[in-house]
């Protein structure tokens, strides 16, 4: 059976309503924090990706007892200090830096030497930046180059730290938060604005941490977790997942589109901001709070006028995810579109920056790049005529929905190579699209 897709019609204008899966950051965090609380945690709308399925077959292997029904998830854990494993075992992340990152803040006081796996992807991204606050906290680590595979063993007695987190990395920042409800003592971390889903986690769950949010970053206070309770969730939609249908909206004729149910945390809707900075047309409806996280469904009336942006460099890390997709915008807007201190896409399942300037310049855009920059000049009236091929991507799932989402507003034939992919994070991806153009 292919693993490649061919896409050479464009989209015909649509009127639809749809759901997307649940928010995969929050379904790995539930996953997480279900295997260290005291008792039997449920999941409802829990997003089934291989990402996912990682996470819970790590949990599995560390003791956590784990049943997958039909329609939810239950985990049982045995509390903060509960994991209990077998010497010399190996968790495969395999293509989730999530879930590679933060569990080994829950090994922070692992009796035994652990072993952490991942694909070709995830094992050629950086892993120092975690290595580095939990060696201080007194884990011993041991790294392939600068990352996977690794081992980690952790300290009878895990040390509180100070920890300055400049990159904006919500990855860090939930690793060294987990490994301090371990740790005796306050652990602290000024850290750069990121995603908070760890953060509202703990202050549904009354764990005792703290948050002074600041103009440009957080000071986070933690202390060790005596107890933690269960967590009883219904995963909201995955405002990344809904952001290539958002963009498919924007760019169609005619079109228009309701998302229900997503998650629009403050720390997540960077891109709303953008393509409204853009011209696109965007509502909230239904807005509401769910245990701290702010939900709502997402209006889109495709765009007749475009303008270019100079993206401001605080919406970064609240669309770091969703740049690949947004280029496409900037791509049919008039002027040219300016994106900034935006380097650490390359620290993604591929090196993004790269591969969105390579999309762009394969349907004719004239971009200028750095490693840390990209200018993207726009043409209202592009079409495309010729045969596009997109493989060799590292089977970053971005690359290829954003592939896909582009051929069917900007036409061409394309062959889109490796579709399995969207296996990590939207299998239901294509389903979606189908339905669409129905």
């Amino acid at each position: 059976m292919s693993n490649s897709i061919k896409v050479s019609n464009k989209i015909n204008y649509f009127n639809k309503t749809i759901t997307v899966p649940g928010d995969k950051s929050l379904s790995i965090r539930w996953v997480l924090f279900s295997s260290i609380a005291n008792g039997k945690s449920k999941a409802y709308n829990l997003l089934l990706s291989e990402d996912v399925l990682s996470a819970i077959n790590a949990v599995k292997k560390l003791g956590a007892k784990v049943k997958l029904n039909k329609n939810y998830c239950s985990i049982i854990g045995n509390g903060p200090n509960g994991y209990r494993y077998k010497k010399n075992i190996t968790i495969n992340s395999k293509n989730s830096g999530t879930l590679g990152r933060l569990i080994m803040g829950l090994l922070i006081d692992t009796p035994h030497k652990i072993k952490i796996i991942g694909d070709k992807s995830l094992s050629r991204r950086d892993f120092i930046r975690i290595a580095e606050p939990l060696k201080k906290i007194g884990a011993d680590i041991k790294l392939t180059n600068k990352g996977l595979p690794l081992t980690i063993k952790g300290s009878e007695n895990p040390l509180p730290i100070n920890y300055l987190e400049n990159k904006g990395s919500a990855q860090v920042k939930s690793s060294i938060i987990l490994a301090g409800l371990k740790t005796t003592g306050k652990t602290f971390i000024k850290a750069k604005k990121s995603r908070d889903h760890t953060e509202l986690l703990c202050k549904y769950l009354k764990l005792p941490l703290k948050v002074k949010k600041k103009v440009n970053y957080d000071l986070i206070e933690i202390e060790k977790a005596q107890k933690i309770k269960t967590l009883n969730y219904k995963i909201p939609s995955d405002i990344s997942s809904a952001a290539f249908f958002i963009v498919l909206t924007a760019l169609s004729n005619n079109s228009k589109l309701l998302i229900k149910n997503v998650n629009i945390n403050p720390s997540r809707v960077g891109i709303i901001t953008i393509l409204k900075k853009m011209g696109v047309y965007i509502r909230f409806k239904n807005k509401k709070n769910y245990k701290g996280e702010l939900i709502a469904d997402i209006s889109i009336i495709s765009s007749k006028k475009l303008k270019a942006i100079n993206c401001p460099q605080k919406l970064n890390s609240g669309a770091i995810d969703e740049f690949l997709i947004i280029f496409l915008v900037a791509a049919k807007a008039r002027g040219v579109s300016y994106f900034k201190n935006i380097g650490e896409l390359n620290q993604k399942e591929s090196p993004r920056l790269k591969w969105g300037a390579k999309i762009l310049n394969k349907i004719g855009i004239k971009t200028i790049t750095t490693d840390n920059s990209i200018k993207i000049f726009g043409n209202p009236n592009l079409k495309i005529n010729k045969k596009i091929v997109i493989k060799d991507y590292l089977k970053d799932h971005r690359v290829f929905m954003t592939s896909v989402i582009t051929a069917l507003v900007f036409g061409g034939t394309w062959s889109i190579h490796d579709k399995d992919s969207i296996k990590t994070s939207f299998p239901t991806f294509l389903d979606i699209i189908n339905d669409i153009k129905k």
